[in-house]
């Protein structure tokens, strides 16, 4: 399976500096492992464009659990995926924290995506009082279980996860590449006892501060497939190296 690098922009990145970014990413991108490039939303036109150059993947950082209708400001899945978006994130961390998204409220989101066909990247994760109460396999799992409640294998095959150690994000703590693989291949059992016949076929992607100094040992463990990048993907030579072209 070709390792896959899903690079989250947030809310980062002016309209120039997205063109100087795919200048100089694009020419030297060979695919070694696969590329994602989540944008902002005012972006997204632009690096689709761009990424039809190249057969780079964009996407968006979160979607609406609505298609159409009377909800301001938000981003309804049909209209991503008519726009050209193959994947959405949903789930990640700061909108749990920030926006108070719950695993609950999420599995309506996550749904109506997958109706669209976008794929999605799913996040779990647990946050440091979490850890050191000895709860990350505990809310991890019922993050699993409420976020993707009622999905079937037939959609599971448009399903990515995301792990975030929000412990060690921003926190001074590291996890090691042990440590992200061992709740890794607690993911991949949740999700063979889920989807039986698809659950080890589902990529899994960590999410704690993957940097080119750091990405070869993690893509080395056995449950980790890819990366989802912040800071890392913002400059083209970085994501570069993430990417295997040094």
């Amino acid at each position: 399976m070709t390792k896959l690098l899903v690079a989250n922009w947030k809310m980062n990145k002016n309209a120039m500096e997205c063109i100087e970014f795919f200048n100089e990413f694009s020419p030297s991108y060979t695919a070694k492992r696969e590329a994602w490039i989540a944008p902002q939303a005012i972006h997204l036109a632009f690096a689709i464009h761009e990424g039809l150059k190249k057969n780079i993947r964009c996407g968006s950082q979160n979607c609406s659990e609505f298609f159409s209708g009377a909800y301001t400001g938000e981003l309804s899945p049909k209209n991503l995926k008519e726009l050209g978006c193959h994947f959405v994130i949903l789930g990640h961390s700061e909108r749990r924290q920030y926006f108070h998204e719950t695993s609950k409220s999420l599995n309506a989101k996550v749904k109506s995506a997958l109706k669209e066909e976008l794929k999605v990247v799913y996040c779990v994760g647990e946050t440091l009082p979490e850890r050191e109460a000895n709860q990350t396999l505990s809310i991890v799992g019922e993050q699993i279980h409420q976020g993707l409640n009622e999905m079937t294998e037939a959609t599971a095959e448009n399903l990515i996860v995301a792990y975030e150690p929000v412990w060690a994000i921003g926190t001074g703590k590291t996890a090691s590449p042990a440590q992200a693989q061992e709740v890794h291949a607690f993911i991949r059992s949740e999700l063979k006892k889920k989807f039986p016949s698809f659950g080890d076929k589902i990529q899994l992607l960590y999410g704690g501060s993957v940097k080119p100094d750091n990405v070869e040992e993690l893509l080395g463990q056995t449950d980790i497939d890819g990366g989802l990048v912040g800071g890392a993907s913002l400059k083209a030579r970085d994501f570069l190296a993430l990417c295997g072209d040094k």
